[in-house]
């Protein structure tokens, strides 16, 4: 029987143990807290992340990661993306030699500006044919109901990708497509984030869908662009793990950065958004990360710059938006 560790029992790993649960596969969660491991493993629920979700019986749970990996086929880490180096570096000596290494995770490294794949093959000391990423328009508060969603399962094993696909794939619930390009895939989970938060601040502040329009669709030429300063398949963005994702970020009251973003445009200070968010919105920190990576590869990112000056840089909102609207627009093609 194949086995999977999922490493993180925060609403989106706890979500993807009860898929992997669904398709027979014999899945482990590991949780720092040991309540929250208690409630999984005896009551089959989690009510800090999930709550009035039944969890399947064969999903277990420890606080002990040698446990959670004793055997395992899949390593799925879904830890907050800043904690990843750490994390691994702990869990390391632990992990079974030919499994697959599967990221969660939607952030780029403070400091290195790495993707979490990369993060991943540096500490884990693997080739890149072991490490798989899983992206795309995934809204927890759906999925765990039971409504239908896709998502993109990538890696540059072939293999090791349909392998992954299988073991995820529940029909008719949840449907995960294949892609080769990493880079791609990782960079719209990545990015998207940023451009939520800047939605949710244009929402919070009153304005409507033409600038929400504006704001996802310039959003996507800044993340088309990273890409293709990285490598990147272009066609990747027009996508599930572009597009698909940039859109349910951006417009979902189920996201957490457009909902951060919100706030934030209401009026609250950061201090007190980061104080009634209960989970981690990705993009508060990784948006300094992206842009930082965008600098590098001289890539013009004019919404990452505004979000990373609104959110840490105590820009006020408004100022913010009659920034970007009074920049003098560059020839562009079609309007991209």
């Amino acid at each position: 029987m194949t086995k999977a560790a999922v490493f993180g029992t925060g609403s989106w790993g706890t979500t993807f143990g009860m898929i992997l649960a669904g398709t027979g596969t014999r899945t482990t969660l590991w949780g720092r807290r040991a309540e929250v491991v208690e409630a999984i493993d005896r009551r089959h629920e989690n009510p800090d992340y999930l709550p009035g979700a039944v969890l399947p019986e064969t999903l277990r749970a420890t606080t002990d990661p040698a446990e959670a990996l004793d055997g395992a086929d899949f390593v799925v880490l879904a830890v907050p993306s800043q904690t990843l180096r750490e994390n691994l570096t702990r869990w390391k000596p632990h992990l079974p030699p030919d499994a697959l290494l599967v990221s969660l995770m939607k952030g780029i490294e403070l400091g290195t500006t790495k993707r979490m794949s990369e993060v991943i093959c540096e500490v884990a000391e693997v080739p890149q044919e072991r490490v798989a990423v899983v992206s795309g328009p995934n809204l927890v508060g759906e999925i765990v109901r039971g409504q239908p969603a896709a998502t993109v399962v990538a890696c540059t094993d072939e293999r090791a990708m349909e392998r992954l696909q299988a073991a995820c794939h529940l029909p008719p619930w949840f449907r995960p497509y294949t892609n080769p390009d990493v880079v791609g895939v990782e960079l719209g989970g990545a990015v998207k984030n940023v451009i939520a938060l800047a939605v949710g601040v244009a929402a919070g502040m009153g304005m409507g869908d033409n600038v929400g329009a504006m704001l996802m669709t310039r959003g996507l030429a800044e993340i088309s662009r990273l890409g293709a300063a990285l490598g990147a398949d272009p066609h990747t963005f027009a996508g599930l793990a572009g597009m698909g994702d940039l859109v349910a970020t951006c417009t979902s009251p189920l996201s957490r950065n457009r909902t951060f973003g919100e706030n934030l445009g209401r009026g609250m200070t950061l201090a007190e958004v980061i104080a009634a968010t209960k989970q981690t919105a990705e993009g508060v920190k990784s948006c300094e990360s992206v842009l930082e990576l965008a600098r590098k590869h001289d890539v013009e990112m004019p919404i990452t710059e505004v979000v990373v000056a609104v959110v840490h840089d105590a820009m006020p909102p408004s100022e913010a938006a009659v920034l970007l609207m009074s920049r003098t627009p560059k020839p562009e093609r079609y309007g991209l």
